[in-house]
């Protein structure tokens, strides 16, 4: 089992940035890649951006790219989400998941962090 907590989310106007953070614990050694999801008000669940963790391969959601990075520390182990030029409908709680060795899903999730961006 991986436990995985977030950081970073917060308030901020269109067009600013944040940086979210989501560092994972337990066996982290089964982890094989790493995913941003979000979710708005009155919406499901969406991937954002996902990384490999042997490669470091990317995937974005064409809604974030060029905008949004995604990228990995192996020793720490974390991932991180830089979010720029931030719109309005950016506005949803982000949750960092995991995806172990055996699994075809993310299966271990943070508690997820609220990011809410104004016009």
């Amino acid at each position: 089992q991986v436990q995985l907590v977030e950081s970073g989310g917060g308030l901020v106007q269109a067009g600013g940035s944040l940086r979210l953070s989501c560092t994972a614990s337990g066996s982290t050694i089964y982890i094989i890649a790493m995913g941003w999801f979000r979710q708005a008000p009155g919406k499901e669940r969406e991937l954002v951006t996902s990384i490999r963790w042997s490669n470091g391969n990317t995937y974005y959601d064409e809604s974030v790219k060029g905008r949004f990075t995604i990228s990995r520390n192996i020793r720490a182990p974390s991932v991180y989400l830089q979010m720029n030029s931030l719109k309005t409908e950016d506005t949803a709680i982000y949750y960092c998941a995991a995806q172990l060795q055996g699994r075809d899903k993310y299966g271990s999730w943070g508690q997820g962090t609220q990011v809410t961006v104004s016009s």
